[in-house]
């Protein structure tokens, strides 16, 4: 009668594995959607810090 129950529950849990597992196909379309959206162009900045060279030539 242990070996009844202890097979049960190695399938069930061997069934709750499976069914918790994810699929391939979920990835896949996520993957399709951010690279479709359209890229984000930054604005050019100003460069406000000094760098060693800028600072001995005022100097």
């Amino acid at each position: 009668m242990k070996k009844l129950i202890a097979f049960l529950m190695v399938c069930g849990f061997a069934f709750a594995f499976v069914a918790c597992g994810g699929s391939t196909e979920s990835t896949e379309t996520e993957t399709e959607s951010t690279e479709m959206e359209a890229p984000v162009e930054e604005a050019p900045s100003e460069d406000t810090t000094a760098t060693a060279a800028d600072t001995t030539a005022q100097m």
